[in-house]
């Protein structure tokens, strides 16, 4: 029984349970969905209020669009594809609060996690396309390390078969090897870059953030180095740049959600930069999914939001539904810039926070 139904079926009976559930109730069901190995590197999961219906049904399309379109080999090929798709695809299916290991969504859960690694670069680390899909790659596995029980995942004699923690412990590796050789101390498109921009380089620190939550040894000198960009990029008015160590500071929702979400999770919060940024977020709430790619802000904007400001997230999250019931096709898909699969992936992870499974979505 998944912790998803436990909570439903308490609220069933009363509403006011919710609130009710304590961490040892918790511990205990997720020490028998997933084994005492795997709870180990399992965070506290909250749980709040009811999730309302039409996020369950937006989600739950969106889920099953998501299943049905994965291929065997474990990708997902509508529009772009890689490793960076196939690790957002993943996370929906993380965030899902069903068993990852015996759930509804267990089979795509694996064979997701299989192409991620057996993709892998088995001697640098590196998720390969651009630092965009490593990040996201990165993150993914971050996300079901100690979540999925590595005795289940492989089948037979797959090529490079490794377990979930090393290939996370490779890709962090091959983040900061890039990192050392980059001028400004953060990242650009190929790992070999010595430029960087706000946009590719939030990918692979919040996937740097989330390995680190999880166990995994990320020195300081590579958190600091890489907010120090942050720093030097974003405005007093808390609008931030886009590439190399200084620029122009055009409007843009989604970096300055990238930039709150960084310091965040970062916990740097009594940095100004954090307080510019967060004011300029919540005081354009109205701004929401109106960038070029929507639905890349919209995935940005509700982690910072709910990091940064959870009131005004919850009136974000409230214009995010009625949105989505418009642009949810009859599928499940989400269209968008990149195609459906990134579309509807990066569209149901801006709704997960309603669940907070994931463990990058603690507070």
């Amino acid at each position: 029984m998944t912790i998803a139904v436990v909570q439903s079926k308490a609220n069933s009976m009363n509403p006011n349970l919710t609130q009710q559930i304590t961490t040892s109730t918790k511990v205990l069901i997720l020490s028998l969905c997933l084994g005492s190995t795997a709870l180990a590197q399992l965070p506290n999961i909250r749980v709040g209020e009811v999730v309302p219906r039409d996020v369950r049904e937006i989600y739950d399309r969106g889920l099953q669009y998501l299943a049905n379109s994965q291929s065997e080999s474990g990708e997902w090929a509508s529009g772009q594809t890689g490793p960076g798709v196939n690790g957002m695809a993943l996370m929906v299916l993380l965030a899902s609060g069903e068993d990852p290991n015996f759930g509804l969504y267990s089979n795509h859960i694996r064979r997701a996690l299989r192409k991620i690694i057996s993709d892998q670069n088995a001697a640098t680390g590196y998720c390969g396309n651009s630092m965009y899909h490593h990040g996201f790659a990165m993150l993914s596995l971050a996300e079901a390390y100690g979540a999925v029980d590595d005795r289940n995942l492989w089948a037979g004699n797959e090529p490079n078969r490794r377990s979930i923690g090393q290939a996370l412990e490779l890709a962090v590796r091959a983040a900061i090897t890039s990192q050392k050789k980059n001028q400004f101390g953060a990242w650009r498109y190929s790992p070999e870059s010595t430029d960087a921009d706000t946009s590719v380089s939030g990918a692979v620190m919040v996937g740097l953030l989330a390995a680190r939550n999880a166990g995994i040894e990320v020195p300081d000198e590579v958190i600091d180095k890489a907010v120090n960009y942050y720093v030097k990029m974003t405005s007093e008015s808390g609008q931030v740049a886009y590439a190399g160590g200084f620029g122009g500071f055009d409007e843009s929702i989604a970096r300055i959600s990238i930039a709150t979400l960084v310091y965040s999770v970062a916990r740097r919060k009594d940095l100004p930069q954090f307080k510019a940024t967060i004011k300029y977020l919540t005081q354009r709430l109205e701004s929401s999914g109106n960038d070029h790619y929507a639905e890349y802000t919209r995935y940005y904007q509700s982690q910072a939001l709910f990091q940064g400001d959870v009131e005004a997230w919850e009136k974000w999250n409230k214009q995010l539904v009625r949105q989505l019931k418009t642009t949810q096709a009859a599928d499940g898909s989400v269209q968008g810039q990149f195609g459906p699969a990134i579309g509807t992936s990066l569209s149901m992870l801006s709704l997960a926070l309603n669940y907070r499974f994931l463990p990058i979505y603690e507070r």
